[in-house]
């Protein structure tokens, strides 16, 4: 164990609302890793010895980004279904079960080098958490090894038994919701934090969504939502009732709904990259802002509807399609992914937290919306260490 001073540091994200606004900004900084952890924070003329020390040269430093929302197991991809979107096809959901059928014939081998290749292609882009969920297997069988390969690659997984009633259950739904509340969560739940369910049309009911959260819970894990997605729905107010962590996609939001999150204190995640690639409307970020809405910002990276894996794209798309500020959009791919995950260790730069963070090549934040689509993270660190 050593400590490292990183030092002449031009802009210092913290998100330490001590530190001033929003993100807590510093400039002229130094920041100190002792092991895993962040030692000290503040302005470099102050900063103490470290057994080695390196000068950043003017470059930004941000809390690493935390994905709160990815579906990383799977097998093949689904470009053709993209380019008949581009031409005028409407996004349905539909396409989820071509993406089960190939990761069901996929060896263990080959789902596990797609994770890790996606894994490595976030963390070049600055991500240093990612959530990972099940969803593309739908038997027990398929679902419990997707949740092994996932937990080689974080801590963060999600049983997803629940994303849409494959076709082998077609004409018995019911059937497939005892399955994924029964001996599917008997095989998932040992390898799983959280549990999630696909509340929406040509998915799964308020009360189906419900029965299968409440098993969830039952059995240690932490419910999460997908909702609102394709239109207003049960989704969000079922996040709410049952005390979920997060509903994310929020597209389609009565006033009810805002209301039900700003009181619940359920996050709303918001997925910019697939209303990019679904030619769908973007979430009114602006409205839940307002209203006092915590909100994360992640990829949904999945070989469907989205198949990106760049929060830095993210942040530009909330900024000019959502009408996030720069210094909310950042918040919420850090800070906003954190609550999210309910991990108060993650998202933050302040002494004890985590020092799992981003070196841009640049001298601020801002040139995450600024300079779209330029890789401008040049080292990112999680844990302390440079990966």
């Amino acid at each position: 164990m050593s400590s490292l001073l990183l030092t002449g540091i031009g802009s210092l994200v913290t998100n330490d609302p001590a530190h001033g606004g929003l993100l807590g900004e510093l400039h002229d900084a130094a920041l100190v890793i002792d092991g895993s952890t962040v030692a000290w924070v503040g302005p470099r003329r102050e900063a103490p010895a470290a057994d080695s020390a390196v000068d950043l040269g003017g470059r930004a430093v941000i809390p690493g980004f935390v994905d709160s929302h990815s579906h990383l197991v799977f097998a093949g991809d689904r470009a053709e279904e993209f380019a008949a979107r581009m031409t005028g096809t409407p996004y349905s959901a539909g396409g989820i079960r071509t993406t089960v059928a190939a990761t069901r014939e996929a060896t263990d081998e080959q789902l596990t080098a797609n994770v890790s290749r996606l894994v490595a292609e976030m963390r070049r882009q600055g991500t240093t958490t990612v959530e990972i969920k099940s969803g593309y297997g739908l038997t027990v069988a398929d679902e419990a090894r997707a949740l092994q390969i996932a937990r080689q690659f974080t801590d963060e997984t999600t049983y997803l038994g629940a994303h849409v009633v494959p076709a082998d259950y077609a004409d018995d739904p019911a059937g497939y919701v005892s399955l994924v509340t029964g001996p599917m969560l008997d095989a998932a739940a040992k390898h799983s934090k959280w549990i999630d369910v696909f509340v929406e049309r040509g998915a799964f009911d308020a009360d189906q969504g419900r029965a299968i959260l409440q098993a969830g819970i039952a059995r240690g894990l932490q419910a999460r939502v997908h909702a609102n997605q394709l239109g207003e729905g049960p989704g969000v107010q079922l996040a709410a009732e049952v005390g979920a962590a997060s509903a994310d996609h929020c597209t389609y939001l009565t006033d009810a709904d805002v209301d039900a999150l700003a009181s619940s204190g359920v996050v709303a995640g918001l997925l910019p990259a697939i209303e990019f690639s679904t030619r769908s409307p973007y979430p009114n970020a602006r409205r839940l802002l307002d209203a006092g809405v915590t909100v994360a910002l992640a990829t949904d990276c999945n070989p469907g509807s989205g198949y990106s894996s760049s929060m830095p794209f993210c942040i530009a798309l909330a900024v000019r399609e959502m009408h996030m500020t720069p210094a909310e959009a950042l918040w919420s791919a850090t800070a906003g992914g954190a609550t999210s995950l309910r991990r108060p260790d993650l998202g933050h730069l302040t002494p004890g937290t985590q020092a799992n963070l981003a070196v841009l090549d640049a001298p601020t934040y801002l040139h995450l919306a600024y300079r779209p689509a330029v890789p401008l993270v040049t080292q990112t660190f999680i844990g302390g260490r440079l990966v």
